[in-house]
């Protein structure tokens, strides 16, 4: 995992190593990043990877008063780069301090142990990434009105928190896929994991630079309070099997969701962009509404949404089937005890007639 010292030490540049050391690994290469803003000459190259790039400053009304916008462009990778390797560290530390500990007092199996610290590591993600969209949210207009979501396309301009909170979402989940070779994640695990990690990047990534970041935000956020419930109900059952209440919750907001981005996207793409003034493909000036991406986006979410719903149906089955055959044996057993009562109180009337005579 890193950051911790093991007991024996693997070959330097082995396999192993790597597994055990890319925490420190990432610590290090982070530290020697920040430590070149110390020095004038490479200040001005290591300030791209910590700081958020392309800054604009308009002015508002003809007035003193100067707004920040930021606007995305190449050197986005670079700090992308840098809070994948925080979120690597951060990743190893929540594993390390808080996971393996509590595993140690749960004494999991191994199938338990790798989904318990899968939704470990995301019930902290989540949480996180909910409170912090949520606050923006707050601080914007369009939840109360969904016309901004497509009034004055295209929305190139992004405050700070929003810019910020987008780079942050890309590398997490960029991160999340390096881990999947650094977590030792159970080979077949690794399809499902892979899946949605990819999902989530394509999803994010395309409304950051298709500049739908606002409609991106929204949907976010409900979504992350559902996973957040899922995986926080999935750790207290495998503390102790009888909680399960938490899963009852998740399934009805889990449908909520995927109408309320449905009903979002088809407003959106389908009669808000359609509508508005300036339609056009501009790279430069960063418009893209024009039909083909309009009815690619929407797919991309129609399709998505169908997927989650297909494997939400197979989950409710599964459970539905296991409770089934849960209560088979325990009819079984109650019906076979009837039976031997009756055979009992037969003998007991048979026992009573022949001792009269």
């Amino acid at each position: 995992m890193g950051l911790r010292r093991k007991g024996r030490s693997p070959p330097v540049l082995s396999p192993e190593f790597v597994l055990q050391n890319h925490a420190d690994a990432a610590s290090y290469l982070a530290v020697g990043i920040l430590l070149g803003l110390m020095f004038e000459v490479t200040a001005k190259y290591v300030i791209i990877f910590i700081t958020v790039q392309y800054n604009v400053t308009y002015t508002i009304d003809d007035k003193s008063e100067h707004v920040n916008f930021y606007e995305y462009g190449p050197k986005d990778i670079a700090t992308i780069f840098f809070y994948m390797l925080i979120a690597i560290i951060l990743h190893a530390v929540i594993q390390d301090y808080i996971l393996d500990k509590i595993n140690r007092r749960l004494h999991l199996s191994k199938t338990k142990h790798s989904k318990f610290n899968e939704s470990g590591q995301l019930a902290f993600f989540y949480l996180f990434s909910f409170v912090w969209g949520a606050s923006i949210l707050n601080a914007e207009e369009f939840t109360v009105n969904p016309t901004l979501l497509w009034k004055d396309y295209p929305h190139s301009r992004m405050l700070f928190q929003v810019k910020f909170f987008y780079i942050c979402q890309i590398a997490y989940w960029l991160h999340a896929l390096s881990e999947l070779y650094f977590q030792k994640i159970r080979k077949e695990d690794i399809p499902r994991q892979l899946c949605y990690i990819c999902l989530y990047i394509a999803h994010i990534s395309g409304a950051y630079i298709l500049n739908l970041q606002r409609l991106g935000l929204i949907l976010m956020v409900p979504h992350y309070l559902v996973e957040l419930i899922f995986h926080a109900s999935r750790l207290f059952y495998f503390s102790d099997e009888n909680k399960q209440k938490g899963f009852t919750v998740w399934a009805l907001l889990f449908v909520m969701v995927r109408l309320l981005t449905l009903t979002l996207s088809v407003l959106t793409f389908g009669f808000g962009l359609a509508k508005v003034e300036n339609p056009g493909f501009s790279i430069a000036d960063g418009n893209f509404n024009v039909l083909s991406v309009r009815i690619s986006c929407l797919g991309a979410v129609c399709l998505t949404q169908a997927w989650m719903m297909w494997k939400f149906i197979n989950f409710q089955l599964k459970k539905w089937r296991e409770h089934i055959k849960k209560q088979i044996p325990k009819k079984k057993i109650t019906n076979t005890k009837n039976k031997l009562t009756k055979k009992e109180l037969n003998r007991g009337q048979w026992h009573n007639i022949l001792s009269s005579f």
